[in-house]
């Protein structure tokens, strides 16, 4: 395959690019409890479906020296007890990639009944201590409303990357939509804040070798790398195939974005 992006063969260069500068790569939960204040880099992985895709970015990253965060949905295809006890023998973190408000439909309640249960159950494969949101772009409500009426810490739960990293000094990178740049697909993917480093490289940052080159500039001090292993294979068919669902999928996301833009104004 020719050098192309969002290729297993493209983040093996990113990673290799990590290990070879003076950045630390942390899993979420190391960074979280090491008050860490040196160069790092903080690698998390949200695994909504193909789950296999999953399985061998982490092994490519074993194989480079880095751990990292694989947040695990509690569906049937991505729960996969095997596969995550697999991920979690290679040294990576295994969290909650938590959807419980949607699927009790923004009931506050009825959504922490089922993040016990759900949580219980991931921590039956594996320890967790870190869980993250997952995005679901039609819902009215974010599935982290759930803690604003509850608290992480009384379920064990030391962080949730969107509300217990300082973005004023971290600088986020998501591959969301099939790039790193463009915010006007983020529906949910959005931080609290717009200061700091994530203003000052919005937009400038859009193909991988972007990426790679900041590592190298080692310019910024500290990074929240998003990379979702379903975005990222070596076989043409499967590439070209996520291509095309994920160019669908950004428009239909897109409009979604420029109607709630255009409603807040009004």
């Amino acid at each position: 395959m020719i050098d192309l992006d969002f290729t297993l063969k493209k983040y093996e260069e990113l990673c290799q690019t990590i290990v070879s500068s003076k950045y630390i790569p942390l899993s979420v939960n190391k960074y979280l409890t090491m008050d860490c204040t040196d160069k790092c880099i903080i690698l998390r992985h949200d695994v909504d479906r193909a789950i296999g895709r999953a399985q061998d970015m982490a092994q490519l990253e074993y194989e480079c020296g880095i751990t990292s965060t694989y947040y695990f949905r509690h569906t049937k295809d991505v729960f996969r007890p095997d596969i995550m006890r697999k991920i979690a023998d290679m040294g990576h973190e295994i969290g909650f990639h938590y959807e419980v408000m949607d699927k009790a439909k923004g009931d506050a309640v009825k959504a922490i009944e089922i993040f016990k249960q759900e949580l219980e159950e991931m921590r039956s494969v594996a320890e967790v201590t870190t869980v993250c949101m997952h995005g679901n772009p039609l819902a009215s409500w974010s599935n982290r409303d759930l803690w604003e009426k509850y608290d992480l810490k009384d379920f064990g739960i030391i962080g949730e990357p969107y509300l217990s990293l300082d973005y004023n000094k971290i600088l986020y990178l998501t591959d969301t939509g099939r790039t790193w740049a463009d915010m006007n697909i983020r529906v949910k993917d959005v931080l609290d804040t717009d200061d700091g480093a994530n203003s000052r490289f919005t937009g400038t940052v859009v193909s991988t070798d972007d990426v790679i080159d900041l590592v190298k500039a080692e310019e910024v001090r500290q990074m929240c790398i998003l990379a979702h292993p379903n975005r990222w294979c070596n076989g043409t068919f499967g590439w070209t195939k996520e291509l095309i669902y994920q160019n669908i999928k950004n428009f239909a996301k897109a409009g979604i974005v420029l109607y709630r833009n255009r409603n807040n104004k009004d």
